[in-house]
């Protein structure tokens, strides 16, 4: 069973435009055991669907800042409320992150983990569109890196995660950023990415609004920063312009095999064999569901390059 695609932090993800990190697609065999398939431009990944639906993915237990339990659902349900069943999704403390700045009820692990130093970005995706979000001290790279952001900046650095929730919901009411971009959406924009000078441009526009905001705010407990997210260099070709299609078969059912060659969060450019023509994949379509590794091929579908 598929649990998603997984960044993992760099030594040093400050330094330099170009950070050189090799995400992973995690699985969870039938006996509940996990490995990891690293995703790195090269690799071949071929499955089927070896079942229907969505799978429940458990839930977690949070004990501080770097620790937290996974339990796995012990029924394997179908998924019900995102890739939760309901009993799942009812325990899940990470739930009540959202609802922290407003009640403060949360179990001690949690406000652990909550009470460390938070970040507050704002994140342009392919096409332009942009989000304010937050970051906990310690996936501060990790979260832009997994929601394939095309051009980030950091825009304050929060005493903990009470504070920078505050600012969040300033910045959206304030300035009108949204908390949220549809993985739908992402994946349409990389298909035609816009020039990345003109993300940059107006990502930084964007960021400057959001600290006018929050400096203009009132509120203590944080400070304003400027720092620029610096994105995996995996990602740059798909984040460039270039002939390339959306993948034309859906995820969630068949077979599949693509050979990888630029990651941006979930989303691939791939080729598949029998066309030399580049396919944008979101491979976060897998998460929830059972896959069996193998020698599997996609269907070469009837596309024609667009004349020039």
């Amino acid at each position: 069973m598929v649990h998603g695609v997984f960044w993992p932090a760099p030594p040093d993800a400050t330094v330099g435009a170009d950070v050189q990190t090799h995400p992973f697609l995690r699985l969870q065999a039938p006996e509940g055991t996990f490995h990891n398939v690293t995703l790195d431009a090269g690799t071949r990944l071929g499955f089927r669907l070896a079942a229907e639906g969505k799978y429940c993915l458990g839930h977690h237990v949070v004990h501080g800042p770097a620790h937290r339990d996974h339990v796995l659902c012990a029924q394997r349900a179908p998924a019900v409320r995102g890739h939760q069943c309901e009993r799942c999704f009812v325990v899940d403390e990470s739930r009540l992150i959202h609802d922290f700045h407003r009640d403060g009820r949360v179990p001690p692990g949690l406000r652990s983990y909550l009470m460390q130093p938070h970040w507050l970005y704002v994140a342009t995706f392919a096409n332009g569109a942009s989000k304010v979000g937050t970051a906990a001290e310690l996936r501060k790279w990790q979260r832009l890196a997994e929601q394939g952001a095309v051009a980030a900046s950091y825009v304050a650095h929060a005493a903990d995660g009470r504070v920078v929730r505050i600012l969040e919901d300033l910045v959206t009411r304030e300035a009108g950023l949204p908390q949220q971009v549809r993985s739908a959406a992402k994946a349409a924009a990389l298909a035609a990415p816009a020039p990345a000078g003109r993300l940059s441009g107006h990502n930084a526009a964007l960021a400057a609004s959001a600290r006018g905001v929050v400096s203009r705010s009132g509120a203590g407990g944080f400070q304003v920063v400027e720092e620029v997210w610096n994105r995996p260099g995996l990602a740059g070709p798909l984040c460039s312009a270039s002939p390339r299609h959306p993948y034309p078969h859906a995820l969630g059912a068949g077979s599949h095999g693509l050979t990888l060659g630029s990651l941006c969060g979930s989303f691939a450019l791939a080729t598949i064999d029998g066309t030399d023509l580049e396919f944008v994949v979101d491979l976060g379509q897998l998460k929830g569901r059972s896959i069996e590794l193998g020698h599997f091929t996609s269907e070469v579908p009837a596309v024609q390059e667009a004349l020039f």
